[in-house]
């Protein structure tokens, strides 16, 4: 690496997955240095740059840690291994020393000490259960390509699966005969040869089947519904069972989650009229994010609707692959053939617009911005019931703001105070409220100035911080 690239280096607005910075003017520890290239082995291979303060605006200080690299690296293999590569960077303000870590092996995280690290922010954190389970995952047959049932014939295929359903869904003719049914079925992979019998895929199965409990272990992979009296989860009305494949009964759930939603009854022109708390366009799009993007490797556990008196929770089993600050622009299906099939029944958007309308259809409804949100087994979207923006609290309206940016930019158009105050329905002389809310995003690292220059505050634009 060049001074030049080092520098070029130094502008990253963050430190990522593959690139992380110290200080380390006199000394690095020897151990910490072990533990941060087990991190970066495990996140798919990157830098230890040393030398270089970790905060932005990053400056070189030099280091003087690690005075014979190669010894320094043979250390790192003998503990983990990794075989770790070297440079130095005679740089004009101090010595720079870079660790470049390779990737881990498919399906083999790595680990020191019996310990899986990983990075969070600028601190090492043990791997979860479920990162580490996808991992040694890897180079398996993915979930929804293994068999579900074995040995069926074509009668049975026809009689456990919703054949007629497929066919419609996809606006097709019903084959005249059952050879045609099964070779349409077999060229979607929803169904394959098992010498003379058939055996019927998970992606068969979760879509179409008529009754999931005719295939060992998916009737947990059925979403639940459950509605709360009130806003906690002391009292719960009873749920109703569902059995039947995602394709075939998706539209019958978003109709029967409609029908839970409270209602909030509005008179207009003499006139009352019943509304809905939610979207239908947000949950339709919600409840196929979550589907798609579940674990089905995740034990005992599934897409799980929650309905409150205040909020709606749905949440599916697993981590997401990308940031939940990028989900309005950025795209990455966990189980990409079932996406697949799925937009082409029709059942959801097209790649990576679903969560865009979601937010449009939340600022159409003066709803707050929904909340994305992650734990070690779950990825969770929360839908709120209407505020007043006065009763906002300030992470209500940080992420109402950056969201709004968000749906601009990719929409090709810059926010603006005015777009937010129409976002808010506020009336000009509400101007300073925005204006506020607009700075606390700003302090917050979510938004920027599309123009740093731009001195008048009522033409000001602005950016996502990814932009």
């Amino acid at each position: 690496m060049s001074p030049a690239e080092l520098n070029a280096l130094l502008l990253a607005r963050s430190e990522s997955e593959h690139v992380e910075f110290k200080e380390a003017k006199n000394r690095f520890d020897f151990e910490e240095l072990v533990a941060y290239c087990v991190a970066l082995a495990n996140e798919g291979g990157g830098k230890m740059v040393l030398g270089v303060t970790d905060t932005p605006p990053r400056q070189v200080v030099g280091t003087k840690a690690f005075d014979v690299p190669e010894r320094t690296v043979a250390g790192i293999h003998e503990r983990i291994q990794i075989k770790v590569s070297w440079e130095e960077v005679a740089h004009a303000d101090g010595r720079v020393l870079i660790f470049d870590v390779p990737a881990r092996p498919q399906g083999q995280p790595v680990h020191y000490g019996g310990r899986y690290f990983m990075r969070a922010g600028s601190s090492l954190v043990p791997m979860s259960p479920d990162q580490l389970k996808r991992i040694f995952d890897e180079g398996q047959v993915e979930f929804i390509a293994r068999t579900a049932r074995g040995g069926c014939d074509g009668d049975a295929v026809v009689r456990l699966l919703d054949t007629q359903a497929y066919f419609d869904l996809l606006k097709l003719p019903y084959p005249a005969t059952r050879e045609a049914v099964l070779d349409r079925l077999e060229r979607e992979k929803l169904i394959v040869r098992e010498g003379v019998s058939w055996g019927i895929t998970n992606l068969g199965a979760v879509l179409f089947a008529k009754k999931l409990d005719e295939f060992d272990g998916l009737l947990r992979k059925v979403p639940r519904v459950v509605v709360y009296e009130g806003t906690g989860k002391l009292k719960a009305r009873p749920e109703v069972a569902r059995v039947r494949g995602y394709a075939v009964d998706f539209q019958g759930l978003i109709e029967f989650i409609n029908s839970q939603i409270p209602a909030n009854e509005i008179i207009g022109q003499a006139l009352r009229q019943e509304v809905k708390m939610f979207p239908e366009t947000a949950i339709r799009e919600l409840v196929a994010n979550a589907l798609i993007h579940q674990d089905f490797t995740a034990c005992g556990m599934s897409v799980m609707i929650e309905i409150y008196s205040d909020r709606m929770e749905i949440s599916n089993p697993g981590q997401p692959a990308i940031s939940t600050d990028r989900f309005i622009d950025e795209y990455q299906s966990r189980n990409e053939r079932l996406a697949d099939l799925m937009r082409r029944l029709g059942i959801c958007e097209e790649k990576g617009s679903g969560i865009d309308k979601v937010v449009q259809a939340t600022e159409a409804f003066q709803l707050p911005a929904p909340d994305f949100r992650t734990s070690d087994r779950r990825t969770t979207v929360v839908l709120f019931a209407h505020k007043e923006v006065e009763d906002m609290d300030r992470g209500d309206r940080v992420r109402a703001c950056y969201q709004h940016c968000c749906l601009r930019y990719v929409m090709n158009e810059q926010m603006t105070n005015q777009s937010l105050r129409e976002r808010f329905k506020l009336p000009e002389k509400k101007a300073e409220t925005v204006s506020r809310i607009i700075r606390e995003t700003m302090d917050a690292g979510k938004i920027k100035l599309a123009d740093s220059t731009a001195t008048s505050l009522r033409y000001r634009s602005y950016l996502p911080f990814w932009a």
